[in-house]
């Protein structure tokens, strides 16, 4: 392919997460379950809060909206990545790939911001409770879900108006299973200096950020929880916070390693943390919250008693 602009790249071939040919079959049906998994999981969840008016609540409300997003998230690549395992030619086209990417970045960066709403929730719940109705209105929750929304649609289309400036020449390669950012820079034949500085200063802002954000809720709540002279109050609050504690370390523990990582790190180990934020965050939030969390139990019981699931 003679070398031009981006726009004369008509596709581009996806590696996928490995070449082993022995190994297509079993990640086949492992990521097809995790997918199967993921779809019922978040669709459980989004019916559940539907249906029963006790868990119509603003930490039900952002579950709610985190449920959307990985219900949304996952289907942004898992069927395209579904189909390139089992494929010969592991094509996308490059409108495809920009879309693909466009969809990755604004789902992946709604749920940095839904889960530092989230931690907002606990932080009011725990350490200011009369403040509660009033620091975490329906008016309030709201703002924040719209905000997180207008935040990640100015983030993404910021990235893939970067990705849309480069310049690819002949290699058209990804060294990836999906779109995504790094592994496009790689196949540019221009200098990527600036686009890779906005590109980690806007991936930076929607990591430290919100991730500082909650790790200072969740420190200032467990100084309340430590206060605490209650066994059993202290117990439920941990309960409380712990499943949201699990599901932020996973998932921006992970984003962390491969969008924040050196350039010694190799695309493979990158690929590797990848499959946490994309697939494994997914399909483990419904879970955590619903395992860990009695009013989901409680509200699965009479749903299942009522007939109604």
């Amino acid at each position: 392919m003679a070398p031009g602009n981006g726009s004369f790249m008509t596709h581009f071939i996806l590696v996928g997460l490995t070449d082993q040919p022995d190994l297509q079959l079993p990640l086949f049906f492992l990521f097809l379950m995790m997918y199967i998994i993921t779809m019922m999981g978040n669709l459980g969840m989004i019916t559940l809060i539907g249906l029963n008016s006790h868990l119509h609540t603003p930490m039900y409300f952002f579950l709610f909206n985190l449920s959307c997003i990985d219900l949304c998230y996952s289907s942004v690549f898992t069927p395209k990545m579904l189909i390139n395992i089992i494929s010969k030619k592991n094509i996308i086209s490059y409108m495809g790939c920009m879309t693909q990417l466009y969809f990755f970045s604004f789902f992946g960066i709604s749920e940095c911001y839904v889960l530092t709403s989230m931690a907002y929730d606990r932080y009011v719940a725990i350490c200011n409770p009369l403040l509660y109705n009033i620091a975490v209105s329906p008016k309030v929750c709201s703002s924040l879900v719209l905000g997180s929304y207008l935040m990640e649609f100015f983030d993404a289309t910021t990235l893939i108006g970067c990705m849309l400036r480069l310049t690819f020449c002949a290699a058209n390669t990804i060294n990836h299973y999906l779109c995504d950012i790094h592994p496009l820079l790689q196949l540019s034949c221009t200098s990527t200096y600036l686009i890779e500085m906005e590109v980690f200063i806007v991936g930076g802002l929607n990591i430290i950020i919100p991730s500082l954000t909650i790790f200072i809720s969740y420190g200032l709540i467990l100084t309340t929880i430590l206060r605490i002279n209650s066994m059993e109050g202290r117990s439920k609050a941990f309960s409380t916070c712990s499943s949201h504690v699990i599901a932020v370390s996973l998932f921006f523990g992970s984003s962390a390693f491969m969008y924040l990582r050196p350039s010694s790190v190799s695309m493979d180990e990158g690929k590797i943390s990848s499959v946490f934020y994309t697939n494994v965050v997914p399909m483990m939030n419904p879970l955590i919250y619903s395992l860990r969390n009695k009013d989901v139990r409680l509200a699965l019981r009479k749903t299942l008693r009522r007939g109604e699931f």
